[in-house]
């Protein structure tokens, strides 16, 4: 999959992996409606999609990130016993405007305001990541900058062309009476696995 950067870890400098700003991201990210779970590795997320999936009666999923996580590969594998994945980018686009569940990479969080930067580079991962009613998105847990600034810090490091963006929760938009509706424009649940032991 074509990206920005496909080592977003070595631009980070150590405060940004360790951990330490988790806590601030962590609760504005479920201040935004992201719903998190903190876990080992991918696989430990089968169970998760699976339940989701089922719970939502999901007919199809799009998964992208596989070509450069070998883990994210085999969870792919695993769902499509129960659900259809796509994980080629022809067959997502093919299929867009069915897809009820889009699975994707995020590269760091931003702890200010639990932001997630994205390198949605490729067509088939900004298909992914924002056309089905939930995002799912897996990112290193310990790769958290403190704020916005170092975040286009980081950025700039990379950036020349392409596409990357922040998702800070679902989708939102509200009419003139002040009424909040999730999931107009975009994904209603956006929903964060965490992952402690993150092979990229």
């Amino acid at each position: 999959m074509e990206k920005i950067c496909h080592d977003w870890k070595h631009l980070l400098d150590k405060d940004f992996t360790n951990g330490k700003y988790w806590n601030d991201f962590a609760e504005n990210a479920q201040n935004a409606s992201v719903e998190i779970k903190i876990v080992k590795s991918c696989k430990d997320a089968i169970a998760d999609i699976l339940k989701i999936a089922k719970a939502t009666d999901a007919k199809m999923i799009a998964g992208v990130g596989a070509d450069e996580c070998e883990e994210l590969a085999d969870v792919y594998v695993e769902v499509n016993k129960s659900f259809k994945v796509y994980t080629d980018k022809f067959d997502i686009v093919k299929n867009k405007n069915e897809l009820d569940i889009g699975i994707t990479l995020g590269e760091f969080g931003v702890g200010e305001t639990g932001s997630i930067c994205v390198d949605n580079y490729a067509y088939e991962a900004r298909i992914a990541s924002m056309l089905p009613l939930i995002n799912i998105i897996f990112m290193p847990k310990n790769c958290i900058v403190n704020n916005m600034q170092d975040a286009f810090d980081v950025l700039a490091k990379v950036f020349w062309k392409g596409y990357s963006g922040f998702v800070t929760g679902p989708s939102r938009t509200s009419d003139i009476e002040r009424v909040l509706t999730l999931g107009v424009h975009g994904p209603s649940r956006v929903i964060l696995f965490a992952i402690e032991d993150d092979k990229r």
